[in-house]
């Protein structure tokens, strides 16, 4: 018997992808189009826009996604995934550059995160598997940053996530206001050296 993953939204994006090539090629294309047309227009984006967006007929999205909801499951789940995958690529790096470029990432989710929020109910299955998915990817980069000295040891993976997702509530002026004012709160969280 195996161990389980210690990420499952990587096992339910993995399930939910089509394998003939040209089927995973719509998907993935639908899947970019959703997130894009969701950060532009949150959870009442149009399912045609999507399609358009796509270069695919509405019948193509609606074969890979029967519902708004398997919709909006599925750019969440590929979201986290995307996060959980980031965290790895970055686990050789130096502990503050790695906490700090998988931090990047979680901020650009939080965009999606917000749109398709309201859609799901924080009870459902695909939530709690990218919650732990989450978790288990990038706490230990926190923990990593706070064991070399480079980040306080008087916060945990949750204070920081939810900094970073209130600041990502804020609206700015555009991504050059966002990306100082993230900077800011995380040279709050950076021990001096």
């Amino acid at each position: 018997m195996t161990a389980p993953s210690p990420f499952p939204v990587s096992e339910i994006v993995a399930s939910r992808r089509p394998h003939r090539k040209d089927a995973a090629r719509n998907y993935d294309a639908l899947l970019v189009a959703a997130r894009e047309a969701f950060a532009e227009h949150g959870a009442e984006a149009s399912l045609e826009d999507i399609a358009r967006r796509a270069g695919v007929g509405i019948g193509t999205l609606y074969r890979n996604f029967p519902t708004r909801r398997h919709l909006f499951e599925s750019v969440y789940a590929d979201e986290v995934n995307t996060l959980v995958q980031v965290a790895l690529e970055v686990a050789d790096q130096e502990p503050w550059q790695a906490l700090t470029a998988w931090l990047d990432q979680f901020a650009d989710y939080m965009v999606t995160k917000r749109a398709v929020r309201e859609a799901l109910n924080d009870e459902s299955e695909i939530f709690a598997a990218c919650r732990e998915s989450m978790y288990a990817a990038g706490g230990p980069l926190l923990t990593r940053a706070q064991e070399a000295g480079e980040a306080r040891s008087d916060m945990n993976f949750v204070d920081l996530l939810r900094m970073v997702a209130g600041i990502m509530a804020t609206a700015f002026d555009d991504d050059a206001q966002r990306d100082r004012v993230l900077s800011i709160a995380l040279d709050g969280v950076r021990t001096s050296r």
